[in-house]
């Protein structure tokens, strides 16, 4: 077909795709932060390397598993695209028709890259670097390109009319679960290393306020144009973090009878979860209930946690998967035409609860597949003394000065 790209929705999308890229070291940060000083080394290069693992992927097989010619509703099949094949300056008529498919393949390798990384907050000093490897290839492969192509990529639930604008479903849902899968699967922590102690909260700081920053170009990039959409997206982004962390706020000091600057970071993070899906549906006056109703049900998910005995050392599940979960189904209370084509009912509302019931499943299922299947091969957690004099200087030969 003929070049119909438009240069202001290029440069749009190329900056949106550079701050997502730029959340994954948010992510190191805020993760970094929050553990055990002799911890904070191998936590962000678990992180980190997904930069580098999952990109490879992405571009010989993980982008045609997503967006590739659909096979049964699936998965796409892993030729269309392979090595780029036919990914040009050209646009797709199907994905961002005003921008280089190029570019749409960058802005969604981004997506790919975060969505294992967040994962990493759940096993804090538990996890070994070779079979993490392992566990980030599989997982890519196995669960987020499925269930990207099932929601995004032309898959049955797509077509069945699940929406999911940003990845409240497809990124914070699956690694919410995930989290919570691999935590109780590894195993506790020793009970002297609990509660987690966070060793630099100005770089939770700093890695919290990267990753709103970022959120602007997660969120509102999924236009893929530089227009009245991408504007909803834009407000709806913050007008939603920020209800969340005053409603974090409200919850902790009520319990603790005195405010927590790490609190209002992490219930910030749980706002950005829970708009993401919805981001592009609703209408800004409904955002701040995004918030405030995510916040809640992320802060007192912790009750989950207790009930099953899981050790999620930053607590992904409670953040990521219980917002994404949040925000998917307020879709169906709160999305409006006008915004997005995307209308609120009974219908859409039940095609979002399918959507989560099986993705949730499916995660949790492949999750424990794939952690039995490394651990036969590979023993998983690193030893006691390991893990009690810290990853950093045991496993990386680094340590933080």
């Amino acid at each position: 077909m003929d070049k119909m790209f438009n240069s202001g929705d290029t440069g749009f999308v190329m900056v949106c795709t550079a701050l997502v890229l730029l959340m994954t070291p948010a992510l190191a940060f805020f993760y970094g932060g929050m553990v055990r000083r002799r911890d904070v080394l191998s936590i962000m290069m678990q992180t980190f390397v997904c930069m580098g693992l999952v990109a490879m992927i992405w571009l010989y097989v993980g982008f045609s598993l997503v967006f590739g010619a659909d096979l049964a509703g699936i998965i796409g099949n892993p030729l269309t695209y392979f090595a780029l094949s036919d990914v040009g300056s050209a646009p797709n008529p199907n994905y961002g028709p005003t921008v280089p498919f190029i570019l749409f393949f960058a802005y969604q390798m981004m997506f790919a890259i975060i969505a294992p990384g967040l994962i990493t907050g759940s096993f804090v000093s538990r996890f070994k670097m070779t079979p993490y490897i392992l566990y980030v290839i599989f997982w890519t492969l196995l669960i987020y390109a499925p269930i990207a192509h099932w929601v995004w990529g032309g898959g049955f639930l797509q077509k069945l009319g699940v929406v999911d604008f940003a990845g409240g479903i497809v990124i914070h849902l699956t690694a919410g679960i995930s989290a919570l899968t691999t935590a109780y699967f590894i195993g506790a922590r020793a009970e002297d290393e609990k509660p987690q102690q966070a060793s630099n909260i100005p770089l939770i700081a700093i890695g919290s306020g990267l990753l709103w920053f970022g959120w602007f170009g997660f969120n509102s990039g999924g236009a893929y144009a530089a227009d009245d959409l991408a504007a909803y997206a834009f407000a709806n982004t913050t007008l939603a973090a920020s209800a969340a962390l005053l409603t974090w706020l409200f919850w902790q000091w009520r319990d603790d009878s005195k405010p927590s600057f790490t609190g209002i970071l992490v219930g910030s993070v749980a706002g950005l979860a829970t708009i993401t899906p919805a981001a592009g549906y609703v209408e800004p006056w409904s955002a701040p209930i995004f918030g405030v109703v995510g916040a809640t049900a992320c802060y007192f998910a912790r009750g989950i946690q207790r009930l099953l005995k899981v050790d999620d050392a930053l607590e992904v599940f409670r953040a990521h998967g219980v917002g994404g979960i949040t925000g998917a189904l307020l879709i169906g209370i709160f999305a409006r035409s006008g915004v997005d084509k995307v209308s609120a009912g009974v219908h859409q509302f039940g095609v979002q609860l399918l959507a989560v019931i099986i993705v949730a499943i499916y995660t949790a299922l492949i999750t424990w597949l794939i952690l039995f299947v490394i651990n036969k091969f590979i023993s998983i957690r690193p030893s006691s003394n390991q893990e009690a004099l810290g990853l950093d200087s045991e496993l990386l030969d680094e340590e933080n000065s």
